[in-house]
């Protein structure tokens, strides 16, 4: 029996509370990150003294990067706790975990982008770019957490480790942050706000909820296997 257009759902759920509330939580620990660790990282700038100047203080900046920092490396902690639990005992899908079929819908997009081909690879749950840059995040927030608690507590961490590695923390903290930054400005702000696709704004993380239109276009593959799904449960298809 087919469905009437009244039937057929127009929007799907794409995000959980908890999602929704981890991404609210990295979004604001980084804007924090960045605003009281860029001008320390440039403090002979006068904007960067004028930042400080206005957070109340070297000393009230440093204390507000690091609550931000320790508040980060806990939510790192639990969110790969939650998704380590959820695979080894919910056996929930890493739908993050790259496979070769994602190497070969980067190398159809830049063939369909260059014109060499008309056909666009269809994606699932989330695509290439989604995966590149949550591993990025991911990476990226390892090296931050590490060299930050190397540069919080440097005379400790030398008791048992060399000396030398403070001031690598310290560049390898520096550059990471302004890859990071350049990352979410170039990269992330596009994709998930100027992109012709979601302009001007891909509410779809602060809603949870995602058109059909866009699941149409965007992850084909899940919603091919939502509807079998639905059919299954409603005994359309014969199992």
């Amino acid at each position: 029996m087919q469905k009437s257009l009244q039937e057929i759902p127009q929007e799907f759920v794409r995000f959980n509370r908890m999602l929704i509330g981890e991404h609210w939580a990295v979004m604001m620990l980084f804007t924090l990150l960045v605003i009281t660790g860029i001008p320390q990282r440039y403090a002979e700038a006068s904007w960067a003294q004028w930042i400080v100047h206005y957070l109340g203080g070297i000393d009230i900046a440093r204390g507000m990067h690091r609550i931000a920092g320790i508040l980060f490396a806990a939510l790192a902690v639990w969110h790969l706790g939650r998704v380590i639990y959820g695979v080894l005992f919910k056996r929930r899908t890493p739908h993050m975990i790259p496979t070769s079929k994602d190497f070969r819908d980067a190398i159809s997009t830049l063939r369909y982008y260059l014109r060499l081909s008309e056909e666009h690879p269809k994606f699932d749950r989330y695509d290439f770019r989604q995966k590149f840059e949550y591993f990025g995040l991911i990476m990226g927030g390892m090296v931050m957490i590490i060299t930050g608690f190397l540069l919080y507590a440097p005379l400790f961490f030398t008791k048992f480790l060399p000396a030398f590695l403070i001031p690598v923390a310290k560049m390898a903290h520096g550059y990471e942050a302004m890859l990071a930054l350049s990352v979410i400005l170039i990269w992330h702000l596009y994709g998930a706000h100027l992109s012709p696709d979601v302009f001007p704004m891909d509410k779809s993380i602060f809603t949870g909820k995602i058109s059909r239109e866009r699941m149409e276009k965007e992850h084909p593959l899940e919603l091919e296997r939502i509807e079998y799904a639905e059919s299954v449960k409603e005994g359309e298809v014969a199992v």
